[in-house]
């Protein structure tokens, strides 16, 4: 596979992760942190410092717009509900597992 075929096909896997995962609001994402390591608002800051990265203005809260398909707020409070003591007791129990996100400030 050619270097411009297979961006092509990176990025339309990553538009079907974000698809997916706007379809999937039952999901948290702290649930998915503790499972994965990683959750939408990491895909958000890996979208923004790769484009900071190349160049483009996209702050985070932008890119969590593009991640979520809304803004960020109103995702919360349509979807978001309370982290359980469980969770957050498996939150940083897995915490060295956590995704690292270079070029985020």
């Amino acid at each position: 596979m050619d270097d411009k075929t297979r961006t092509e096909v990176e990025a339309a896997a990553f538009r079907g992760l974000i698809k997916h995962l706007q379809k999937r609001t039952d999901v948290q994402n702290i649930d998915l942190m503790n499972l994965a390591g990683f959750c939408r608002n990491c895909l958000a800051k890996w979208y923004s410092a790769e484009a900071r990265a190349r160049g483009e203005d996209v702050d985070y809260d932008a890119a969590r717009a593009v991640v979520y398909g809304m803004a960020y707020d109103e995702w919360k409070d349509k979807f978001q509900a309370p982290a359980s003591d469980d969770q957050k007791r498996k939150f940083e129990d897995t915490k060295p597992l956590h995704a690292e996100i270079s070029g985020h400030n």
